[in-house]
């Protein structure tokens, strides 16, 4: 399955445990802010955890992204990309909102998400607080995710909340079925444990 999210979109699907997903950012600049939810809707996407759990403040690949109930939703494969942000949340937009609805989901389901393709560092100022670093990703940039659990993967291309630009750039998704891929191999103990509790309540 092949789909372009144009700039200032969102988009939504059903993955199948076991599939790849690979976004790949189709101008300079790009940001997809995405929501992870279990199919069974009982997982959803925990920033804090995730992070918190494998020694972070990024997100990278060979890291699993984790749910609230410790199970893993998703390991990041790979990324042409160091860094991708977990920390600034999503934009006040109500694409991803308005995606959620098509799925039964409401505002109480808008998560915390992740902004891949965008990175964030400390300002200067007596607060310390987030700034947007730019020119973090160019046309091409990927990232490829693999659904370790039944998911509804929830994609918006709106800019990154803490941007001063305000024309978002599109990015590709593909979905892939094809032969079993390995876990990367360093992920980190909790990563690990994770993964061995889904696959525990998929047999």
């Amino acid at each position: 399955m092949n789909h372009d999210i144009p700039g200032g979109a969102a988009w939504s699907a059903a993955v199948k445990a076991g599939r790849t997903l690979t976004l790949t950012a189709l101008a300079d600049g790009a940001n997809a802010s995405v929501l992870i939810i279990g199919a069974d809707r009982l997982d959803r996407l925990n920033i804090p955890d995730t992070l918190k759990s494998q020694m972070s403040a990024r997100i990278r690949a060979g890291m699993v992204l984790m749910s609230d109930r410790g199970t893993a939703l998703a390991t990041v494969l790979a990324s042409s990309l160091d860094w991708h942000d977990g920390l600034a949340g999503r934009g006040p937009d109500r694409l991803l909102q308005l995606e959620l609805a098509k799925h039964g989901f409401g505002e109480a389901d808008l998560h915390a998400c992740i902004n891949f393709f965008s990175k964030v560092g400390i300002s200067d100022d007596s607060r310390a607080s987030l700034t947007f670093v730019p020119d973090h990703a160019t046309a091409g940039d990927t990232v490829t995710l693999r659904a370790d659990q039944d998911l509804v993967v929830f994609v918006s291309t709106a800019a990154h909340p803490l941007a001063s630009e305000t024309s978002p750039a599109g990015v590709a998704v593909r979905i892939e079925a094809g032969e079993e891929v390995g876990d990367p191999p360093e992920l980190r103990e909790e990563a690990v444990r994770a993964l061995e509790v889904t696959r525990g309540l998929l047999v």
